[in-house]
């Protein structure tokens, strides 16, 4: 089987892309990409008999190719027999890169039309799912160097940037541009803390450094609640004598919302800083 059947030009830029090595070539890379990001891989043997992401994505590499050469019925079969054998559903239409790593595997389903880049990183639970009944695209595309946290789900035809994180539990129904970070139920996009995100060959693992813009915007409204409180006290005995002047001033005094939270709400409070998905 060469490379061409066995697995096509994936995500992002097809045309741009390099020649795909040879199946075992892509079989060597995905064993390699297992032991450059899971800390409990001890060794290529090790890896090789005991991963089922591993087993689920040599199984799909063949099914793959047999889907390409319209030999449908035996990729499904092939499929179905490695979703019993694995737990990871992939069908054998999905188009998925090189070096891809899906970590523990229970539970994953992977789509008819989703595309998945280079160097990409999934955790158990992770749904790449349709929200139509039409035959053609409606599956996510995942760009080069995606991370999908545990349990999260991606739905529809919609597209994830290069580099991009999807923190677990999400649900994201729009598309996320390249390098930003999706969390919460709809999916919404937060900015990324790049100081503490250290990076495996370029793939930032750490998707429990998440930002909690819910927390952050409650945090914001407490302190505005606190704020307002005080003012009302000052303003208080004012108002009892019939002082409009210092009344309005007190009122006036610090009505910026942007000195409370730490920092500016324009950059960290969910009202702004935030884009649902």
């Amino acid at each position: 089987m060469d490379a061409a059947a066995a697995m096509p030009d994936a995500a992002a830029d097809p045309a741009a892309r390099t020649p795909m090595p040879g199946l075992l070539a892509l079989l060597r890379e995905d064993v390699d990409s297992v032991l450059a990001r899971d800390p409990a891989a001890r060794g290529r043997l090790e890896v090789l008999f005991t991963y089922p992401g591993l087993h689920a994505v040599m199984i799909h590499r063949f099914a793959h190719g047999l889907w390409r050469r319209r030999l449908r019925f035996m990729a499904r079969l092939l499929a179905f027999l490695g979703r019993l054998f694995t737990n990871v559903d992939i069908h054998p239409g999905a188009t998925i890169g090189r070096r891809f790593f899906v970590d523990h595997g229970a539970g994953v389903v992977i789509g008819e039309t989703a595309e998945i880049g280079d160097d990409v990183t999934l955790y158990q639970g992770v749904t790449l799912g349709g929200t139509s009944l039409s035959k053609g695209k409606r599956h996510p595309t995942l760009e080069d160097g995606v991370l999908v946290g545990a349990g999260a789900k991606i739905l529809g035809a919609n597209r994830v940037g290069k580099g991009a994180r999807v923190g677990a539990n999400s649900v994201v129904i729009g598309d996320v541009p390249p390098g930003m970070t999706v969390v919460g139920i709809p999916g919404r996009i937060v900015l990324p803390d790049d100081a503490r995100r250290p990076r495996v060959g370029g793939i930032d693992l750490d998707h429990h450094l998440m930002p909690d813009p819910v927390g952050k915007a409650l945090a914001c409204m407490l302190e505005r609640i606190t704020d307002l409180e005080d003012k009302l006290a000052q303003v208080a005995p004012h108002l009892l004598t019939d002082d409009a002047g210092a009344s309005a001033a007190l009122l006036a005094h610090g009505d910026d919302a942007d000195h409370l939270c730490g920092d500016p709400c324009d950059r960290g409070c969910i009202g702004r800083a935030t884009l649902p998905l």
